[in-house]
């Protein structure tokens, strides 16, 4: 079956107006379910990788894009949004996903991703509306953030900046250069968010190069630190929305690889693996839709 075929055949799955700005009116477990719904469209389509790290993700960004950025999908470029950076840019498909949702660009543009042609390439790209930086060379994005949030000190600027990091990519320096550099200048705009899934491309992530008490080891360099379950969308909300109190923040969110279908859930396969079959696709959904009708029971 070619793809031309497949898509006159794929769900489209809208829940959100284009033009939805109230975040408060949004429904936040739907937003995620919506998020890990076109992420499986979208590595199913193009058969691509990173699948598990964006469905442990999608709850994370649901709290973020539905609560607490201050953004405009209207205006992407507007000069007092929040900034938020996708550290763990070869989870793209969520972030392109909630992008989407949330309106910045048409939910039809995820069909082409990774295609010859589209905007929406295989790790995050500026070039996509919304998007600060292009990522996923790991251990990038908490310094980009960081300086961000320097500049906007200098500034006196109200808005805040974000970064969503997996915890793999805690093996790198480059990140822990960055952490001494926000507790030093006291950077309390900033906010650090470590998807915790415990796994990395290679296997357990405690097995590869065991992290330890991260949430201490921040706290440590002059941080704040908070653990989260990061699939508790009322908690991540109370942790992402806490004012700024003199330091920058750390929300270590606690999450399940693979995190809303069953057979993907706990299993490194799924990191670079994709659904790439009808069955295995059509499973993926059924096992998503299951999931999300009993947590609302």
């Amino acid at each position: 079956m070619t793809h031309e075929r497949e898509a006159e055949q794929m769900p489209s799955f809208p829940f959100l107006s284009q033009q939805a700005s109230a975040t408060a009116q949004i429904d936040l477990g739907e937003f995620a379910h919506h998020i890990r719904r076109w992420s499986l469209e979208m590595v199913h389509r193009a058969n691509a990788s990173h699948i598990g790290g964006a469905l442990s993700a999608a709850d994370i960004l649901a709290a973020l894009y539905g609560r607490i950025l201050k953004v405009r999908p209207e205006e992407p470029a507007w000069p007092e949004r929040d900034r938020f950076v996708m550290s763990k840019g070869h989870c793209c498909v969520g972030l392109y996903s909630a992008l989407a949702l949330r309106g910045f660009f048409s939910t039809e543009r995820l069909q082409r991703y990774a295609q010859p042609g589209s905007l929406l390439m295989g790790h995050a790209s500026h070039k996509v509306p919304g998007v600060e930086w292009s990522t996923g060379s790991l251990g990038q994005g908490l310094g980009l953030a960081a300086g961000q949030a320097y500049a906007g000190k200098l500034r006196n600027s109200a808005w805040r900046v974000y970064a969503l990091l997996s915890d793999g990519e805690l093996n790198e320096g480059s990140t822990w250069e960055a952490v001494m550099f926000a507790g030093h200048h006291r950077l309390e705009k900033l906010c650090m968010v470590i998807d915790k899934n415990g796994q990395q491309a290679m296997g357990v992530t405690a097995g590869i190069l065991d992290l330890g008490a991260v949430a201490e080891k921040i706290q440590a360099f002059g941080w704040e630190a908070c653990e989260v379950d990061g699939h508790d969308l009322d908690a991540l909300v109370t942790a992402l929305s806490a004012p700024p109190a003199g330091k920058p923040r750390c929300v270590v969110a606690h999450t399940v690889k693979g995190k809303g279908v069953a057979y993907m859930e706990h299993n490194l396969k799924w990191h670079y693996s994709a659904p790439h079959t009808r069955e295995l696709f059509e499973l993926a959904l059924e096992q998503l839709a299951q999931g999300a009708q009993e947590e609302r029971r």
